[in-house]
C-alpha cells in the first residue's frame, strides 16, 4: 500500500480493510501506527543486500551496499525519511547496521573513522534516492525536454549558464540524472579512503 500511495494514504483502517478484518483485530499484531512502520523499514533494510565476501575489501563492500540501498529505495520511496528514525528498529534494521560496521571496523576503520564513513555514505545514498523520487525526469531525452521548456519560459539571457549547459551538455543527450549516483560515489568512497591512508601513517611509530 505504500509503495502504491506513499505514507500518507495508509492508515490502520486502509490496513484492515486490505485484510479483510476490522481494524481493531490488527492491534492483536501491532501495538500501534508506528509499530507497523518498524516491521515495514525492517522489511526494507532485509532486501538490501550486505556484502558476504571479505575478500572483495571494505570500498568495493561499501559500494555493493550503496548500490543495493538505492535500489530497494527506488522500489520504496516512502522509506527514505524512516531509515534512520526509528526509536525501536527492528532484527533486519540492526543487523543491517552491525553488518556494515564490522565491514569497517575488519577494515582498520578507527571507530570514529567508520562512523564518519557509514554517516557519510548513507546521507550520500538516501539523499540521491531522495532526489530521484521527486526529480520531473526519468531519463536523458526526457532531462533534455525539461530543461529546454523550462528556459523558454524564461526571458533571454536571464540564466546564462543555465542556457550553456542546457544547450552544450544536456541537449546533446550527455545527461542523465541517474546516472550521476556512480561519479558522486566514487567521489565519497575516495575521500574516505584518502582518510583511512591518513589514518595508517598515524599510527606508524615515528623513527628517532
Amino acid at each position: 500500500m505504500a509503495d502504491r500511495g506513499g505514507l500518507d494514504g495508509l492508515t490502520m483502517r486502509k490496513v484492515g480493510e486490505a485484510l479483510g478484518v476490522e481494524a481493531m483485530s490488527l492491534y492483536n499484531h501491532v501495538a500501534n501506527k508506528g509499530d507497523l512502520l518498524d516491521g515495514m523499514v525492517d522489511v526494507v533494510f532485509a532486501e538490501i543486500d550486505l556484502p558476504t565476501d571479505p575478500a572483495i575489501g571494505w570500498k568495493e563492500a561499501m559500494r555493493t551496499r550503496c548500490r543495493s540501498a538505492r535500489e530497494v529505495l527506488h522500489r520504496h520511496p516512502w522509506a527514505i525519511s524512516l531509515m534512520d528514525s526509528r526509536h525501536t528498529p527492528g532484527p533486519a534494521n540492526l543487523g543491517h547496521h552491525d553488518a556494515v560496521l564490522g565491514v569497517l571496523i575488519d577494515a582498520g576503520l578507527s571507530l570514529p573513522l567508520a562512523g564518519h564513513a557509514y554517516a557519510t555514505l548513507d546521507s550520500y545514498t538516501y539523499g540521491f534516492a531522495l532526489q530521484e523520487s521527486v526529480i520531473p525526469v526519468t531519463d536523458a531525452a526526457d532531462t533534455a525536454r525539461f530543461a529546454s521548456e523550462v528556459l523558454d519560459a524564461q526571458a533571454e539571457g536571464a540564466y546564462p549558464n543555465m542556457a550553456r549547459f542546457t544547450a552544450e551538455y544536456v541537449m546533446a543527450g550527455d545527461y542523465e540524472f541517474a546516472a550521476e549516483f556512480e561519479w558522486g560515489l566514487d567521489v565519497v568512497l575516495d575521500g574516505i579512503e584518502r582518510a583511512v591512508v591518513a589514518q595508517r601513517r598515524s599510527r606508524r611509530p615515528r623513527a628517532r
